[in-house]
């Protein structure tokens, strides 16, 4: 069973739905208790950082997501999901995240005379770090859909398993460690190369052999 974690802050029916459309189930749950059940998390999210985490935490997610890591079990974590796996984000006034992965969440910031739009919306490339299973069949630059004001600034640098460039900028937009992949775009709205990662993970046993 693939478990998507439902803590008040998620797209959910759209992850569940693009994971129907490449032939594969996967269920939303609201407790702790049958996320144990699980053979595969996803842990998506949408919103902000101090309501994401009270959510996640309030329903004992974060119990479950620190098993599964543990345990070796396949981990997708999407957008928001992603930033919450930080040791602090800056959002919010500042709040302390799950610390799964070292690092920090930080705003994205230009300089006034660049006029750069926040958040980061829309489509980009990905330049990925090569040869993990979760991106077999994905193209090196390969555009993903992103929606964003702040990004990941992991705290060791083989963490990083993708990056992308915002007016100038280059960013993380893929993390993760052993059996846990995260990305800060949302693959559930990224067209063919997102079902691809979706199918991918459907695929993946959670081990790095590709």
């Amino acid at each position: 069973m693939i478990a998507i974690l439902d803590y008040g802050a998620g797209n959910l029916t759209s992850v569940r739905l693009a994971f129907e459309r490449i032939g594969g189930q996967a269920e939303v749950v609201t407790s702790a208790s049958r996320a144990e059940k699980a053979d595969k998390i996803i842990f998506p999210g949408v919103g902000s950082a101090a309501s994401g985490m009270a959510g996640f935490c309030g329903r004992g997610f974060d119990r479950v997501l620190r098993q599964a890591v543990a345990d070796g079990k396949p981990v997708l974590v999407i957008c928001l999901g992603m930033q919450m796996l930080f040791e602090k984000s800056a959002e919010d006034g500042g709040v302390e995240g799950l610390g799964i992965l070292p690092g920090t969440v930080e705003v994205f910031s230009f300089p006034p005379g660049q006029r750069v739009k926040i958040p980061h919306m829309g489509w980009n490339g990905v330049d990925f770090t090569p040869g993990h299973p979760m991106l077999n069949g994905i193209n090196p630059g390969e555009a993903f859909y992103f929606v964003h004001s702040y990004y990941v600034r992991p705290g060791k640098p083989d963490t990083t398993l993708g990056r992308t460039e915002y007016a100038g900028f280059n960013f993380t937009a893929a993390a993760g460690r052993g059996n846990l992949f995260a990305t800060q775009f949302h693959p559930e709205r990224s067209g063919t190369a997102g079902l691809r990662l979706l199918k991918n993970f459907l695929e993946w046993d959670g081990t790095l052999c590709s």
